[in-house]
């Protein structure tokens, strides 16, 4: 059958969640957060917020409406 390998790339600043799952070939962007548990099985764009079982994105960290404050 053959086996092929792609490789995963993890960006600077990501934060994974314990016992998170992430398959071959996903690339994890800047700043992105995956949540416990998720199954990642598709890339995750920079400051994402990623969670699920198939990981999906539920959030952006880059978002500053009115209603949110900036904790740096």
């Amino acid at each position: 059958q053959g086996v092929t390998y792609q490789g995963i790339v993890i960006d600077d600043d990501v934060w994974i969640g314990s016992k998170a799952t992430i398959l071959d070939g996903v690339k994890i962007g800047r700043g992105a957060v995956v949540g416990a548990g998720a199954v990642v099985t598709q890339s995750i764009p920079p400051y994402s917020v990623a969670v699920g079982v198939p990981a999906r994105v539920i959030d952006c960290r880059t978002d500053l409406s009115p209603n949110r404050e900036r904790h740096e």
